[in-house]
């Protein structure tokens, strides 16, 4: 009786959806998402009064169009409020 092997490649797997945290909120999105599309998707449209940080440090607005979230990322948003 012969013996054959089969070989079978390696697949490497791609990111299809990671994990984040907003807000202390679980959330799952897209590999390569970007920050400004996280705070749209929380906000809406307006983002004025708006600061966000990654994992304790804080973003610049410039920046937010080209900050990629990573997976377990731990973002705050918070939204200034005025009041008396």
């Amino acid at each position: 009786m012969d013996t054959f092997f089969v070989v079978i490649p390696k697949v490497r797997k791609l990111p299809i959806g990671m994990t984040i945290s907003v807000n202390n909120q679980t959330l799952e999105v897209e590999a390569q998402t970007l920050l400004s599309n996280v705070v749209f998707n929380q906000l809406g449209e307006n983002s004025k009064g708006i600061a966000v940080a990654i994992n304790g440090q804080v973003i610049p607005k410039t920046s937010w169009q080209e900050t990629v979230v990573s997976e377990n990322d731990d973002i705050l948003i918070i939204k200034a409020t005025q009041g008396g």
